[in-house]
């Protein structure tokens, strides 16, 4: 099924899980807060898990339908690899009648597509499928324009350059914090297109304050913690690779480092 971006994605299976009585839906204690707001408002609570060194970890599981992750890079703790290796195969195909997988065009094409697609267990299609109602929101020719990128192989080249690209850029930006930060420590920089800098306790917001005042960016990891998460609070930020263009990135890691304790 197609829908118009991961959020409607995500509107929709709230919604159908709802129609089934669902009341609780297991998330992760790291996650994007969006998210869980899509489902609380189609009338799910989210319960977090608790979060180790190897991820989350789903001994806690009680009576939950339906647990929340992200897949192949964990978002923002940064498990497991992708970039170093092969993609890893996706959990939907150990378990096709269980698992729902979202996928999406916003990072390997652009947001503003507001292109996603959903491979739905059979169980679920057609909950999903009344969820989404008779309103097609994604524009046709948007989405015969992407099958054709993808069949063509033009897609597939285009995502082996940026995967280099952004190779690139990570390692960059790794040997520039190892010569002027040794002392943070950088996690999450197997795949994806952030890293994660560990910070000493107490620090992480005046550091994004710091960052500010040199006009960039930064998010602190506490932004994506889940409120009821049973885990200790780590300073760290979570430092996107992806945004700057390629005139702005020299400056961008100079002024990062600046900011560094």
């Amino acid at each position: 099924m197609i829908s118009a971006g991961i959020s409607n994605g995500l509107r929709l299976i709230g919604t159908a899980l709802r129609a089934r009585g669902a009341h609780t839906i297991a998330v992760e204690s790291y996650g994007l807060p969006a998210h869980w707001q899509l489902l609380d408002g189609a009338g799910l609570r989210t319960r977090p898990l608790p979060f180790d060194e190897r991820g989350t970890n789903p001994e806690q599981l009680t009576d939950e339908p339906a647990v929340l992750v992200t897949p192949a890079h964990q978002f923002p703790m940064g498990l497991p690899l992708r970039h170093d290796r092969q993609p890893i195969g996706a959990l939907q195909g150990l378990d096709p009648d269980h698992v729902v997988y979202l996928g999406t065009a916003s990072k390997s094409l652009a947001p503003g597509l507001r292109l996603a697609w959903l491979i739905l267990p059979p169980s679920l299609a057609e909950e999903v499928s009344k969820a989404k109602g008779a309103v097609d929101t994604c524009g046709v020719l948007d989405q015969l324009t992407l099958a054709e990128f993808i069949t063509s192989g033009a897609h597939d080249r285009h995502v082996r350059a940026a995967r280099l690209r952004y190779r690139r850029r990570r390692d960059n930006l790794v040997e520039a914090l190892a010569r002027h930060a040794p002392d943070v420590h950088v996690t999450g920089i197997a795949a994806g297109f952030h890293a994660v800098l560990s910070l000493p306790p107490g620090t992480e917001q005046s550091v994004v304050q710091a960052a500010a005042w040199q006009g960039l960016a930064l998010h602190p990891l506490s932004s994506y913690r889940h409120d009821q998460a049973q885990v200790d609070p780590l300073d760290a930020l979570v430092v996107g690779y992806g945004t700057p263009s390629d005139h702005a990135w020299a400056g961008a890691v100079e002024a990062l480092c600046r900011v560094l304790p």
